[in-house]
């Protein structure tokens, strides 16, 4: 006969098995976009990625790597297990701490209860454990190759761990939990720091346990003793050991002649010894606080010492290596995220604040000939006076941030921000818009899965929207009943447990609200954020599975029997995680998705061999470095990240050979290029070169430190300066005819010199190592840019590129007008049908989400789109038409929704002599822009970026018909534009 206590746990082992095949089933087979290529790379080979790294996931990752038996391509499959697995435990331990709070709720032991209390804990631990599973927003992070499943678990650990030690009374016991929750804190450190920020509440914990009769003060004391015990990990150990570490480093070496990494070992002798001594005596003497405290720090440092792998992986300088934190004193810079901009907390400058000085901050040093040399400082700017202020919430300057600031708040050009700008922005935005929409994303409904997307109320129906909203797999009602539940569970522990509704309350605002103000995010990010707070969505789930009982206590006066009771209770509130996981599993399930590696595929295909790729952000980075790292695909491209061209560390690795790339070619030494020197170059022209300058001679001058090409700045230093407009390279064109590398109709466009204006802007650091490459290269390897990156990104060389695919060729070739380049279409058309990759993009029962359909789908129909429209332009129609039969093949209307870059297409449909298929397309795009804009007119023109876009697609249709004859389907067409143009002419749209 099993224990009651035994059907307890086997519903915990049922509930984390129910979670683990979820996320089995519905997890990514490979590499997803974001961060996730780069960790899958750095686990892989353990390398070192963007700070503050992820030691601990890195280790266990290459141990799940393992289980591939050196089968590169299921790499990706095992490391994103890491993910699966633990998140699949987080449930487990979420039961584990709902049950024990439970017990609490009955007032009564796990051993004591009957079969009702059983059923009624059990109902109550399962219902908010799959509340939580199968909640939006960490059901995305648990499926794939990122830090926040395992960060998860560390929490859901963290906090059973404490409440299973107030449930211990024998001390000696229970201070040994104690060290064990420590350790897993230290753990946690070498995941992601999220996980610190539980520390304050679990403070009251302590002091409930400790203090019976507790008050106001002590527990205010008990909570401000754990921010301080936040404070001192979070600034005193993690950067503050080895950065004091680093100053008895740079004594020894520097004042004492010592060799390098003395002063390092002595401190951390001088430490540790000190540390053992302290638990020596603390033991010898019976001072159990003090040994438990100095044990419990011992525990926190040895998992943070998976620290250890960073600064030994960086020392072998392997092919990712972020900041490069090989050293102690850069180690500091790594775990600080220096390479970020700083956010300021309490005080500081708004947006419209302008330095009117620069001071000298902290010294930074370098290694040089057994010392370390000072090379610069850290800049610490001032401000004009009255332009700081309390709580500045809309400080970026960032291009386009001000403007973002202003639309939000109304601050007027030129206005300076008051508090009460501050605080609506605080409140509409970074509290409603990145905050609460965020959570009833998870718990009352989700409009769509596109960026900016709203939330969904019960009494929206699907039919409210357009059928670009109302069947996007995003689409997600939840009726309210997830919130509803939680609600009722907070209102039961409120009468029932006061004392332990306010640590789970101060558990929810610490990694909720309290997150929000400490984050202090801009006007506009790269992606959604809301797998930030999960943590917070964590404690709520608590509450709806305690919501089960207040259903409970509800039935009381309808079924008198308390174990029918508990079970029609459990079985009624099943329905908030069954109607969770029914809305939800189409938009995350993401088996048979490939495109994120296949984009990255197709961008490298778009290069000829040996080639250096320029390259942007996060998303055409990352999927590079994964196939390549770990598939081990095209590794003869050196992949150039634009972001890190202008970091000391990264210049480093450029001139060395990584893989099958050799080392660049770069004519400025290390010197020009360390930090601190020629970080930007301000445009100041000179009369003498107003007309141009040679690049090689240019470069040769700031090699020199030349004079003449430097003016001073306000600090008294001197620095280099853009001297023109124009630049020009003189090309061999003798040399260049023999490579082969201009089709032959280009010729005549060959000259001995390329000019081009660069403009009357300044340089940074990373244009003027762009610059150094193509001009040291001498045209011996190919030089591509992404075309993912923009036409800002390729210092002004748009008549010279050649479009190839996914990337522009630079070549000595002008040919003026092509202001975005312009097309072989002998080399795009066999790259584009014969060598990218396309895997389940035409497969309709396959998810893609709003980043998939981004860049990478926009990309792959604007290089058809260039493409075919250059083989028509030189009648080559039968190319032509199937190029357009394969980009509408392989990315289909029903699998990826037409966009405006597919309007493009009826145009080219119309020329191929296509012209039914082409009024189909245009009727299909035409009915779902009219849906849209009549949706959006309802809501007075409050999506300006979706008007822009409908309109210009139905303004597309209507000029391409325009131009095949279709008159009378243009006609109808032009009547659908115009009525919502003047319908958002009215409203200001």
């Amino acid at each position: 006969m099993i224990s009651l206590k035994k059907w307890n746990d086997l519903a915990a082992w049922a509930v984390f098995a129910i979670s683990l095949i979820t996320y089995v089933v519905t997890m990514e087979q490979t590499a997803s976009f974001w961060d996730c290529g780069e960790f899958i790379a750095c686990a892989f080979k353990l390398q070192v990625p963007h700070p503050p790294g992820a030691p601990l996931f890195l280790l266990i990752g290459r141990l799940f790597a393992l289980l591939a038996l050196g089968d590169v391509m299921k790499v990706a499959y095992w490391v994103n297990m890491v993910s699966v697995l633990s998140s699949a435990f987080t449930i487990f331990f979420l039961f584990k701490t709902i049950s024990l709070l439970a017990w609490k709720l009955i007032g009564k032991k796990p051993g004591e209860g009957n079969v009702a209390d059983v059923w009624l804990v059990s109902g109550a631990a399962v219902v908010g454990a799959l509340a939580y599973a199968w909640s939006d927003s960490f059901w995305f992070s648990a499926v794939e190759a990122e830090v926040y499943g395992l960060s998860s678990f560390f929490t859901a650990i963290v906090i059973w761990a404490v409440f299973k030690w107030e449930a211990i009374e024998d001390p000696a016991a229970g201070n040994r939990w104690l060290i064990l929750t420590a350790y897993l804190v230290g753990l946690s450190i070498g995941v992601h720091l999220l996980n610190l920020v539980t520390i304050p509440a679990l403070a009251l914990v302590y002091y409930f346990k400790k203090y019976p009769k507790p008050g106001f003060f002590g527990a205010s004391i008990a909570f401000l003793a754990g921010l301080l015990i936040l404070g001192i990990i979070n600034a005193g150990i993690i950067p503050g050991l080895p950065e004091l570490a680093g100053k008895f480093e740079i004594f020894f070496v520097n004042s004492l002649g010592l060799p390098y990494n003395t002063g390092i070992a002595f401190f951390t002798i001088l430490f540790l010894g000190g540390l053992v001594q302290g638990i020596r005596y603390s033991h010898r003497t019976g001072r159990a606080l003090l040994n438990t405290g100095l044990l419990s720090l011992a525990f926190i440092l040895i998992g943070y010492a998976s620290f250890a792998l960073v600064l030994v992986r960086s020392g072998y300088n392997t092919p990712i290596n972020e900041n490069n934190p090989s050293d102690v004193l850069r180690f500091v810079y790594y775990l600080k995220r220096e390479q970020y901009e700083s956010r300021p907390l309490l005080y500081g400058p708004s947006f419209v604040s302008r330095p009117v000085s620069q001071k000298r901050g902290a010294p930074v040093y370098a290694k040089k000939d057994g010392k370390y040399v000072l090379i610069d400082y850290k800049p610490v700017y001032e401000y004009e006076p009255g332009s700081n202020m309390l709580l500045p919430r809309m400080y970026s300057s960032q291009p386009g941030h001000p403007q973002l600031y202003q639309q939000m708040t109304g601050v007027a050009e030129g206005q300076k921000p008051t508090m009460r700008h501050n605080l609506s922005y605080l409140f509409s935005h970074q509290l409603g818009h990145m905050y609460w929409r965020y959570f009833l994303w998870n718990f009352v409904g989700r409009e769509s899965d596109r960026e900016g997307a709203g939330t969904l109320l019960p009494w929206q129906t699907s039919q409210s929207f357009p059928k670009s909203i109302g069947l996007n797999r995003g689409h997600n009602n939840f009726l309210m009943l997830p919130f509803l539940l939680g609600i009722a569970g907070i209102v039961y522990m409120y009468y029932h447990r006061r004392k332990d509704l306010l640590v789970l309350g101060f558990l929810f605002v610490l990694t909720g609200v309290a997150l929000v103000i400490y984050l202090n995010s801009p006007p506009s990010e790269p992606r959604e954020r809301d797998y930030i707070y999960v943590g917070s969505f964590y404690i709520f789930c608590v509450w709806i599975g305690f919501g089960v009982m207040a259903t409970a206590k509800f039935l009381e006066k309808v079924i008198h029997k308390p174990a029918l009771r508990a079970g029609m209770a459990g079985l009624a509130c099943f329905s908030v995680p069954a109607v969770m996981v029914a809305k939800g599993w189409d938009n995350h399930d993401r088996a048979d998705r490939y495109q994120s590696v296949d984009f990255a595929r197709n961008i490298l295909n778009s290069c000829a061999p040996n080639a250096i790729l320029f390259t942007g952000g996060d998303n055409d980075t990352f999927p590079l470095w994964y196939v390549q790292e770990v598939e081990g695909f095209r590794t003869d491209v050196r992949v150039c990240v634009q972001t890190f061209l202008g970091a000391d560390w990264y210049i480093s690795q450029l001139k060395r050979k990584i893989n099958q790339s050799d080392a660049l070619p770069l004519s400025l030494d290390s010197g020009n290029y360390q930090l601190g020197k020629n970080e930007y170059l301000p445009f100041y022209e000179i009369a003498s070169v107003k007309g141009g300058i040679n690049l090689k001679e240019y470069l040769e001058l700031i090699r020199q430190d030349n004079k003449a090409i430097q003016v001073p700045l306000t600090s008294g230093d001197m620095t280099s300066i853009l001297p023109s407009s124009t630049l020009f390279l003189p090309v061999d064109t003798r040399e260049v005819g023999k490579m082969n590398i201009v089709k032959s109709d280009l010729l005549p466009y060959l000259a001995d010199s390329m000019s081009w204006k660069i403009g009357e802007t300044d340089l940074l650091k990373g244009d003027l190592v762009m610059l150094d490459i193509i001009s040291s290269n001498n045209w011996k390897r190919p030089v591509y840019f992404s075309s993912t990156m923009g036409s800002s990104h390729n210092l002004g060389l748009q008549e010279y590129l050649q479009l190839e695919g996914y990337a522009y060729r630079l070549l000595p070739v002008r040919v003026p007008g092509a202001s975005d380049g312009y097309v072989n279409t002998d080399i795009m058309y066999d790259n584009m049908m014969n060598k990218m990759y396309w895997r389940e993009m035409n497969n309709p029962k396959v998810y893609y989400d709003d980043t998939y359909r981004g860049s990478p789908v926009v990309t792959a129909r604007l290089s058809f789109l260039r493409l075919a429209q250059q083989l028509i332009a030189e009648n080559k129609i039968d190319k032509a038409r199937k190029v357009v039969d394969k980009a509408m093949g392989v990315m289909p209307d029903d699998t990826i929704p037409y966009d405006q870059v597919s309007a493009g297409f009826i145009g080219a449909l119309f020329d191929v002599g296509e012209n039914q298929k082409a009024l189909d397309s245009a009727r299909a795009m035409a009915v779902r822009s009219d849906e849209n804009l009549s949706w959006i007119k309802e809501k007075e023109g409050s999506r300006s970026r979706d008007v822009n876009t409908d309109l210009f697609i139905l303004q597309s249709i209507v000029r391409e018909c325009r131009r095949a004859k279709q008159d009378k389907d243009a006609d109808r067409f032009e009547a659908i534009f115009k009525k919502h143009l003047l319908a958002f002419h009215i409203y200001g749209g």
